[in-house]
């Protein structure tokens, strides 16, 4: 399958060929599995990018509604999902999520018995919602002269919990606060989901991918068998499901913004389909930070933000006239999304990224 083809069919997926009219909020959420959510407007950003008539309003009464959960998930992140979906999911994150831990705060806690901890920091939840610092709090009383960060991190890892609304709504930050999943969702985890479960559905939404794919985008290891055994179609390295459409090569790809820490963007080990790696390099520079991106032809072009109420556009390269009039057309209708009507779409003169001023020193985070 050649580049193009695979560009196209990604986006396709993806919902960003053509906003979808078909699917509601919660059903493009379930189809995407999960949304990254470390920063709380993100997801809200990615649906208006993908959905007709998207609102506010439409996720925000998602997460009261207990329809949709804010939760460590994927790769141990923050990750919005459908309830009835974190009942699986969740359980199929505790190996990663317990690595995580191990790597962070192992030595912290090397004489704990974890099994014992979490069944009191379950207790020290039940009924009632708790910030980590709070939770942490109260553990060291139960256990004085441990590190107080590693014992509220190690009970996020340890047992299900969702970060309840309305932390984690349009522009509510704040300390994280602590609910056990199965009294906020009303029904317990499942014990023993089958992985294959989430490979289909990663399929569905980003395929086709190959097993490191898989891989990087759920912080699982040890697919390979798996997805071998499984009744896939092959397109060479690359894994698909048997009836998936595959999208034409020559479809029009439009003016796209995606935002800070879009699963799309960091959803496969070779990103060669969305980017070039030198534009990788720029767009997720270490650690766990992740640029807005925009697309051009369905291909990174840059990234973006809003700065003081308006749009700053940052290219890699010189834009076309006409992809820089249809962005700054987009751009001025997500900047009406976001509650920025009077704001400007501005564009800044291509940086290669070559030199130290890369990226910008007063370049904002998500907000």
């Amino acid at each position: 399958m050649d580049l193009r083809t695979l560009n196209r069919t990604t986006l396709q997926r993806q919902l960003l060929l053509g906003r979808s009219s078909g699917l509601s909020p919660y059903e493009a959420i379930r189809h995407l599995v999960a949304l990254q959510g470390q920063d709380p407007n993100p997801p809200y950003l990615g649906l208006w990018s993908r959905l007709e008539s998207f609102t506010l309003d439409a996720l925000t009464g998602l997460l009261h509604g207990r329809q949709v959960v804010r939760s460590s998930l994927l790769r141990g992140t923050q990750h919005l999902c459908a309830a009835e979906d974190y009942v699986w999911l969740r359980p199929l994150m505790q190996a990663p999520m317990s690595r995580a831990r191990q790597g962070s705060f192992g030595r912290a806690t090397r004489d704990l018995d974890l099994e014992q901890f979490a069944k009191h920091a379950r207790e020290l939840l039940e009924g009632r919602t708790l910030t980590r610092p709070e939770l942490a709090a109260l553990l060291m009383e139960r256990y004085p002269g441990y590190d107080k960060l590693a014992l509220g991190w190690s009970a996020q890892a340890l047992l299900p919990l969702v970060h309840t609304p309305p932390n984690g709504t349009w522009n509510r930050r704040g300390a994280t606060p602590f609910t056990l999943a199965e009294e906020w969702i009303g029904r317990p985890v499942e014990s023993a989901p089958p992985v294959e479960r989430l490979i289909t559905r990663y399929l569905a939404a980003f395929g086709p991918a190959t097993v490191k794919d898989v891989q990087t985008w759920s912080g699982l290891t040890r697919l390979r068998e798996v997805m071998e055994a499984m009744p896939l179609r092959r397109h060479g390295e690359l894994y698909d499901l048997p009836d998936a459409p595959v999208a034409d090569p020559g479809t029009p790809a439009p003016a796209r913004f995606l935002p800070w820490f879009d699963n799309l963007v960091i959803a496969h080990a070779d990103r060669s389909r969305l980017m070039s790696e030198q534009a990788r390099r720029r767009v997720c520079p270490g650690g766990s930070l992740v640029y807005p991106t925009f697309l051009v032809d369905g291909i990174v072009g840059g990234i973006w933000d809003f700065v003081d109420g308006d749009l700053v556009i940052l290219p890699f390269d010189p834009v076309a006239d006409d992809d820089a009039a249809e962005l700054t057309a987009e751009g001025g209708r997500m900047l009406a999304f976001a509650g920025f009507e009077a704001g400007s779409v501005t564009w800044m003169p291509p940086h290669d990224g070559t030199t130290t001023t890369w990226p910008p020193s007063t370049w904002p985070g998500p907000r």
